[in-house]
């Protein structure tokens, strides 16, 4: 027959201090503290940096964009112009580097004398972005000498602007560090 002696260590109690040596509860103890710390961690990083791509009236330009995309595409057709743009092979960080744009008119000559602009969006840190005027070089050929002063993707706008009329023509580039 077995006895239970209520002096032993090995009841059941509140004040048994034998439980925290026990790996499954010290296991479960961390557990908790790790999530704890790693939560921790994301919120003071969701405070303290930066806040990314959010617009201050997304909402409104989200609404024009809906309303004014078919025109726009309507137009760009219309206008028949054409457009390559050139850039860097290999675009690094610091280094100042040339872009060229050819642009055509719908009956296959030069554009001369329109408004060029370079515009440099970069998605993570709009702090960062730019604008560059681009200078006729040749017949419908304008260039820029650029400079990106962080690495990563950055997404180029080049406006061009001629009598009223005008074409854009996007490209998202990678500078390397």
């Amino acid at each position: 027959m077995t006895t239970i002696d209520a002096s032993s260590d090995n009841r059941i109690s509140q004040s048994n201090k034998r439980a925290m040596r026990n790996p499954w509860v010290l296991g479960g103890l961390l557990l908790i503290g790790t999530v704890l710390a790693v939560n921790i961690t994301m919120i003071t990083l969701a405070v303290t940096t930066n806040p990314g791509l959010v617009s201050q009236d997304y909402y409104e330009r989200g609404r024009y964009n809906e309303r004014h995309y078919q025109q726009r595409v309507a137009e760009r057709s219309a206008l028949g112009w054409t457009a390559s743009l050139e850039v860097p092979a290999s675009i690094h960080l610091g280094a100042t580097q040339t872009y060229r744009i050819a642009i055509v008119d719908n009956v296959g000559e030069p554009l001369r004398g329109a408004q060029v602009i370079l515009n440099a969006f970069r998605p993570a840190d709009a702090k960062a972005d730019f604008t560059l005027p681009l200078e006729e070089v040749g017949a419908g050929i304008y260039e820029g000498a650029v400079e990106f002063g962080l690495k990563g993707i950055w997404d180029l706008l080049i406006d061009v602007r001629q009598e009223g009329k005008a074409l854009e023509v996007p490209r998202r580039i990678n500078v390397q560090g």
